[in-house]
């Protein structure tokens, strides 16, 4: 690898400064782009790691074999969560390695202008790319195709190097996905090393499933999976992938019981679908259901639950109370068009009073 494709770090001349973590009074974000670098200071709620893509969408109605228009939107789980939880009062920070090109930049303004601050390892872009996903929706009795244009891109070559690991210290929680590590080797081990680091620096990981078939095979996955379980306090897993890729038997609460016992999980945060979620925390099981939405675009709306859960946790709230706050931002989510949840704590709080209707 080249320097070039090495990349550079924003670093505040020439070192990334942290404050200690009971001192939260500089927050926002903490530099401008300038070419070279972005800065990252100060303690932190959430830092969260992996890749964001491009997603291409058609207008509702035409397909992507005829449509002359394409709406673009920046889209990835661990960004995903961070802006849901930046939008819901947690200061949150995303790490990744972008090209560092227009399409490179239109990531990072995308997140930045809903609160989140940015620490990128810039690559070459004549010799790295940035991964695209071309959504087409579709409705009864068409599915939602979903075409993915992500090989080679420059997360692929991230190593923990490029990253600013000391933002781990600095951060009350860590958190990633199982579609990292299913990008690349080096993806793969830049994934572990952010957990082990987290873990020394005594920052709570937590660690979403999130497995897609597009990238491995079930047995494969479940091998990388398990090799990383040993760095992670919280899980989240959907029941099906428990059964499928984890080869779980029984149900939610028996899934959660298992998992918490063979792999020493603070948590497990089980997901059921239309019968809501089951949560077991020290011995004890929360169960919430779901609230009723129109579906708009479901598209991340896992990442909105996790994303409701980890701001309620990092605010001070009980497991319950972060349960109800996911159940509550993965509705609002499947309201909104695109990855994103652009919601608002009041939003979150509406339902869960459940006071919808119209706002006059």
């Amino acid at each position: 690898m080249t320097a070039a494709d090495r990349g550079s770090f924003c670093t505040p001349s020439p070192t990334l400064r942290y404050a200690h973590r009971s001192d939260r009074s500089d927050r926002g974000d903490r530099g401008d782009r300038d070419g070279r670098a972005d800065e990252v200071v100060g303690v932190t709620d959430l830092v969260t790691f992996g890749e964001t893509m491009l997603r291409l969408s058609p207008p509702r109605g035409e397909r992507l074999e005829t449509t002359e228009t394409l709406g673009v939107q920046a889209g990835g789980a661990e960004s995903n969560v961070a802006v849901g939880a930046a939008r819901l009062g947690a200061d949150a920070v995303w790490l990744s390695k972008l090209p560092e090109s227009p399409l490179g930049r239109r990531i990072v303004g995308e997140l930045r202008s809903h609160g989140v601050r940015t620490g990128v390892s810039w690559a070459d872009p004549e010799t790295s790319r940035l991964g695209t996903y071309y959504l087409e929706h579709g409705g009864e009795p068409r599915g939602t195709t979903v075409i993915y244009d992500r090989a080679d891109a420059a997360i692929t070559t991230v190593t923990p190097a490029e990253l600013p690991t000391g933002a781990l210290e600095a951060a009350e929680r860590f958190h990633t996905t199982g579609i990292t590590p299913a990008l690349s080797e080096r993806a793969a081990e830049t994934t572990t090393a952010l957990l082990r680091a987290a873990g020394e620096a005594g920052t709570t990981r937590s660690f979403d499933l999130n497995y897609r078939s597009k990238l491995w095979d079930p047995e494969t996955a479940r091998a990388a999976y398990e090799d990383l379980f040993e760095h992670v306090d919280t899980l989240f897993v959907p029941r099906r992938d428990a059964r499928e890729v984890l080869d779980r038997e029984g149900d939610a609460v028996e899934i959660a019981h298992g998992l918490a016992s063979e792999f020493g999980f603070k948590t497990v945060v089980v997901t059921r679908g239309t019968d809501g979620a089951v949560a077991l925390r020290n011995g004890a099981i929360h169960k919430q259901g779901v609230f009723e939405a129109d579906t708009y675009d479901a598209i991340g709306t896992g990442d909105a639950f996790v994303a409701g859960y980890l701001a309620k946790r990092v605010d001070g709230g009980s497991v319950a109370d972060a349960l109800e706050w996911a159940a509550a931002a993965a509705a609002l989510k499947r309201t909104v068009d695109g990855d994103l949840a652009v919601i608002t704590p009041g939003d979150v709080e509406t339902v869960v009073d459940g006071a919808g209707g119209i706002d006059r």
